[in-house]
């Protein structure tokens, strides 16, 4: 997947992460690796920015596997931000799927008049 689209989808993927539970980073990155491939190294700026902004904030929690985890939860300016998000993401996906749903309908239509 082109590395833009990535990067310009990635704040409402881990906002909306974070709004269902507290993670940890290599969590979200576990997470988000399900649908779309992404790094480690693609999610540490993108967490400190957020926390920059006050629409996460941190706090460690010990962990059996080994040192403490710092853990990330959503503030409520960053659950205001994601619903923003989502919305602006299905007015987008559903105007680029439009465009390209008629476009493919088009096409088709094309090769059946010339035949």
């Amino acid at each position: 997947m082109n590395t833009q689209f990535k990067k310009g989808v990635l704040k409402l993927l881990v906002l909306v992460l974070l709004d269902k539970k507290d993670c940890y980073g290599y969590e979200m990155v576990d997470e988000i690796s399900k649908s779309i491939s992404i790094s480690e190294g693609t999610i540490y700026p993108l967490l400190k920015r957020l926390k920059k902004e006050k629409m996460v904030s941190s706090y460690l929690k010990e962990s059996q596997d080994g040192p403490p985890r710092k853990y990330y939860k959503i503030t409520d300016s960053g659950k205001e931000k994601k619903a923003e998000l989502v919305t602006e993401w299905f007015e987008f996906s559903n105007g680029v799927n439009n465009l390209v749903h008629d476009k493919m309908t088009d096409d088709n239509l094309g090769d059946i008049k010339d035949e």
